[in-house]
């Protein structure tokens, strides 16, 4: 057995996905505390039609401990993203953390800056379209 690894073609391709949506999966939902010590609710998106390496995206939903216009606009985002699910939210409602995961949407990325390195980030979500499907894992 050989030590020596070599660099693949697609090690070398730096194709990232274009802006768009995309269909996805939602692989993993887990309340969390965030480097400030807030509680907010981490989502990993595994995306379709992607290049390798691409897959998984991740998005960030602060639920307490930010400013009250940032909390209520990921609560909104929060909301956006329930309905693409198929789920609808009342007032007094829990939320939704073991229903999210394996739901299949849409979500829209877009390319960020972060150090000099083209990153995805998710920005929309919207139901998957008639007759379109998601990889479930």
């Amino acid at each position: 057995m050989s030590n020596v690894f070599v660099f693949n073609t697609t090690d070398l391709n730096h194709e990232v996905p274009e802006p768009g949506y995309y269909p996805a999966t939602i692989t993993s939902v887990r309340i969390r505390t965030s480097y400030q010590g807030n509680q907010m609710l981490h989502v990993v998106f595994m995306l379709q039609d992607v290049p390798e390496g691409y897959q998984r995206v991740s998005d960030y939903f602060v639920l307490e401990g930010a400013s009250s216009s940032g909390v209520a606009t990921a609560r909104r985002r929060l909301v956006r993203l329930c309905r693409a699910c198929g789920l609808e939210p009342y007032i007094g409602d829990e939320i939704p953390v073991k229903s999210l995961r394996h739901s299949q949407l849409q979500v829209r990325i877009v390319h960020d800056q972060y150090q000099g390195e083209v990153r995805l980030k998710v920005v929309a979500y919207r139901l998957l379209a008639p007759g379109q499907s998601s990889n479930s894992l």
